[in-house]
């Protein structure tokens, strides 16, 4: 089993905090101090040498390596049970299990209330699918309208010294899947560079700009870049997970009882 934060309970025992492995009461008595994890993801088409759930593998890595980074001296964290569909209509082409725009802000509001109305003060959702991002950060600044208690949302490759344009199914996401899931990976990876000029919604026209073009990701067959140079890559994992847990430990101290 890996382990991930705990917590002392009134009586003394140490428990592990995945929502799963909780009883009520103990859920209960987590949510008055720690924060709710919610990793969210995909399941959707990754070219020919990635799995549909890349995208889902990948931020339960991400997320997982960080509640170990905090744990014993961190926030306890309390890690929630992947959501593994989000909005992929884009890559419908191939092959994908999408939630529409709407189906997905309604779960994740249902998630939110229920987290809410469980006694939890505090939940940041952590995404993993560049398609749910917009979704994910307009659901929590609804929640927190409606709501008591302090939410927060972020995509893991978006943290700290981000990459600049980590792509789909390229160079990046290949190198993590290496050092994440290496038996996931099919080999050989086969050079791949799409006719034509690159996506607009991979390289837009102008900084700042967000473009999109009808039957692009076809095009280009499922990716954005070239993946056959990727090599595992641990050190970015490390530093994906290191950023999520300075992400946390930032969120924990601001909301603390007393920083407002």
């Amino acid at each position: 089993m890996r382990r991930l934060c705990h917590a002392m309970y009134p009586g003394g025992s140490t428990t592990l905090l995945r929502l799963t492995e909780l009883t009520w009461r103990e859920a209960r008595a987590a949510g008055a101090d720690a924060i709710a994890l919610l990793p969210i993801g995909s399941q959707e088409q990754h070219s020919g040498h990635l799995p549909m759930g890349t995208d889902t593998l990948l931020v339960t890595a991400v997320v997982d390596r960080a509640a170990e980074l905090l744990a014993g001296a961190g926030p306890p964290v309390v890690r929630l049970p992947a959501l593994p569909y989000g909005h992929s209509p884009h890559h419908l082409f191939a092959a994908a299990v999408s939630l529409s725009a709407g189906t997905l802000a309604a779960v994740l509001g249902d998630i939110l209330r229920s987290l809410t109305e469980s006694g939890f003060r505090r939940v940041m959702i952590v995404n993993g699918h560049g398609g749910n991002d917009e979704i994910m950060r307009l659901a929590v600044k609804e929640h927190a309208l409606r709501a008591e208690g302090a939410f927060a949302a972020c995509s893991y490759w978006s943290l700290g010294e981000a990459p600049e344009n980590p792509g789909h199914a390229g160079r990046y996401e290949t190198s993590l899947m290496l050092a994440a899931h290496p038996d996931l990976v099919r080999t050989p990876v086969e050079p791949h560079r799409p006719a034509g000029a690159p996506p607009l919604f991979h390289a837009p026209p102008h900084p700042g700009l967000t473009a999109e073009r009808h039957g692009e990701w076809a095009r280009v067959g499922g990716m954005t870049d070239d993946p056959s140079t990727a090599r595992p890559d641990p050190g970015e994992l490390s530093t994906r997970a290191t950023e999520l847990a300075r992400a946390i430990q930032a969120f924990a101290e601001a909301t603390a009882p007393g920083a407002i």
